[in-house]
């Protein structure tokens, strides 16, 4: 049972995830785009302040150490930023300046970028597998939760890797094939967690700690910056109900949950 559901868990959050944005990413610059990520943002945040942080703080782990494992999970998440706006930064103007060029040409020029994309996305993918895997030992709520917190904040992230890498394909179909298979390494995170199992359980407060800090850098970093753009007093009104939405899915999910 616990097999099972590791793989259907990391397999709705890291392909699903992918499929879904391939198939809103025609439309992602739709205005139902802002309130999926006010949701995912609200969401985001619930999961890691109702559940991940209370279940890593009740497993006896002292607090301190919880929270020297968020601030660091916090500084690695904004040094990855970093190196990934560096990397685009070097990356853009080299694909500018050859923007004229021939098709083979230019795919030459930006098959380093989406294979940076795809390793990348493929590595965040099993850590995934193993935060979700790490859930669904401690109860399978939780890890039903964490499923659904991945796949929700993994579509933007997807909605981002399928604009980069359809750069260097003729066929949309081959640029969602590709990502889809960096997102299914979350099943393989998913059955690496379960397979060490054994040697993770202690480690387990931890990987809640760790994924609390990855949710809410996703949501504070990434999402939120993003509904601030757009200043429109209606549009503001929504985000914020539909953050809110996304916080009351999760905070009611404690109604449910068998301890």
């Amino acid at each position: 049972m616990l097999l099972l559901s590791i793989f259907l868990g990391t397999a709705v959050a890291g392909i699903g995830s992918v499929l879904f944005a391939a198939w809103i990413s025609p439309n992602a610059s739709s205005r139902f785009a802002p309130d999926m990520l006010s949701f995912a943002a609200g969401a985001l945040l619930s999961t890691a302040c109702m559940h991940l942080l209370p279940e890593a703080l009740s497993a006896g782990v002292e607090p301190r150490t919880i929270c020297m494992v968020l601030l660091a999970g916090f500084v690695l998440f904004f040094v990855l930023d970093n190196a990934e706006l560096w990397h685009h930064g070097h990356e853009h103007p080299h694909h500018h300046g050859h923007a004229h060029h021939h098709h083979g040409e230019e795919s030459e020029g930006t098959s380093t970028g989406v294979w940076a994309v795809l390793v990348g996305d493929s590595v965040h993918c099993f850590a995934d597998g193993l935060l979700i895997a790490a859930a669904f030992m401690v109860r399978l709520e939780l890890g039903a939760l964490a499923s659904l917190a991945v796949l929700a904040h993994e579509i933007p992230h997807h909605l981002g890797d399928l604009a980069v890498v359809r750069q260097g394909e003729v066929v949309r179909r081959g640029a969602v094939i590709k990502v889809a298979l960096a997102g299914s390494v979350t099943v393989l995170g998913g059955l690496v967690g379960y397979a060490l199992q054994d040697a993770l359980l202690p480690a387990v407060p931890y990987f809640m700690a760790a994924a609390a800090s990855s949710f809410t850098y996703v949501a504070l970093a990434d999402l939120v910056p993003q509904l601030q753009k757009n200043h429109a007093p209606r549009q503001a009104y929504r985000h914020i109900v539909w953050m809110l939405v996304g916080i009351a899915l999760v905070a009611a999910s404690t109604l449910f949950e068998v301890f």
